[in-house]
C-alpha cells in the first residue's frame, strides 16, 4: 500500500475508516496466531491470569462489562 493509497483513506469520513478498521480488526482475529505478541502484553496477561487464579471469583459478567462502558 503506497503512501497515496493511505493518504486517500484518510480523506474518508469517520465512519467509512471505521468499517476499514473492523474488517482489517477481523482479518487479523482470524490470523491471531500469526500476529506478534509484544513483551510487555504477555505480561499483562501473565498477571491477570494470575490475579484470576489467585481470585477466580473476583469477576463481573460481560453485561456489566458492557453496561459500563455504555455509560462511558
Amino acid at each position: 500500500m503506497s503512501d497515496t493509497d493511505v493518504a486517500e483513506i484518510l480523506k474518508l469520513p469517520a465512519e467509512a475508516r471505521l468499517r476499514i478498521v473492523e474488517i482489517i480488526w477481523a482479518s487479523l482475529v482470524k490470523e491471531s496466531s500469526s500476529v506478534p505478541l509484544g513483551d510487555a502484553h504477555r505480561a499483562m496477561i501473565d498477571e491477570r491470569l494470575a490475579e484470576h487464579e489467585r481470585s477466580p471469583d473476583d469477576v463481573i459478567s460481560r453485561d456489566e462489562v458492557l453496561a459500563k462502558a455504555r455509560r462511558g
